[in-house]
């Protein structure tokens, strides 16, 4: 791996990255067609945290977070910090110290694809984090990775400058092209959604409006009553 900083990539609208953590994950994620999810194993250190915001992309080694270091600098307003490592590691990579450097540069939040530790004070301070483990180990500050490079967290490529939406649901990557159609489509899907809960909170059945019900006997589903069903036993 080549031990590069790439320095101001092209982001995604700011404006834009805060909308669709609006939204949120669920939303924009059927709105995208059901892609871009990150494996529901990293997690919210705390509940409610919820972000839209554009990706600089950390590469660490397992046990040391010199990098991240290294990011801070690089970080603008209206970023997430996302960090992986070079092969598998559940290392506290991040904590309360990061967060308040971040904060100050207006980061509006993490995902990593390792440890964090110090949940106690990053959940005092509104922080939000998102991570595959919670580890109080400690790190080095010892050997050179990479920033604003394509990475995989979470099963997913994510490069530099793609929105990151994140809440209690999980995490998802939006891909900076594909930007203005997630925000069509998400307004498209709350509308619809609108529609639905007014008609449900009308009576109507969820059988009868999304139009399952006539497609049940192609499914093989049967109505008997409970006589009938109880002669057959």
């Amino acid at each position: 791996m080549r031990s590069i900083v790439v320095t101001d990539p092209p982001r995604a609208d700011v404006g834009d990255a805060a909308r669709l953590g609006d939204f949120g994950v669920a939303t924009v994620h059927e709105a995208m067609g059901r892609v871009g999810l990150l494996d529901p194993a990293i997690r919210p250190v705390w509940p409610g945290a919820k972000v839209g915001g554009t990706a600089v992309t950390v590469v660490c080694w397992p046990g040391d977070n010199l990098m991240i270091h290294v990011a801070v600098e690089q970080c603008r307003e209206g970023d997430v910090l996302v960090v992986t490592t070079n092969s598998r590691s559940t290392d506290g990579l991040f904590g309360e110290l990061f967060a308040t450097a971040l904060r100050h540069r207006g980061v509006r939040g993490v995902v990593l694809n390792c440890g964090v530790r110090d949940t106690a004070d990053l959940r005092r301070m509104e922080f939000p984090a998102w991570s595959a483990a919670v580890s109080a180990q400690g790190t080095v500050k010892a050997t050179a990775g990479a920033i604003n490079v394509p990475i995989v967290v979470g099963n997913q490529l994510i490069d530099p400058g793609d929105v990151i939406v994140a809440d209690d649901d999980g995490v998802l990557r939006v891909p900076r092209a594909d930007v203005e159609q997630a925000i069509r489509g998400s307004r498209a899907r709350v509308e619809k959604e609108d529609a639905s809960r007014r008609a449900f909170q009308s009576g109507e059945l969820g059988l009868d409006r999304y139009g399952i019900r006539d497609r049940l006997p192609a499914l093989g589903v049967e109505y008997l009553k409970y006589e009938d069903w109880a002669a057959q036993r």
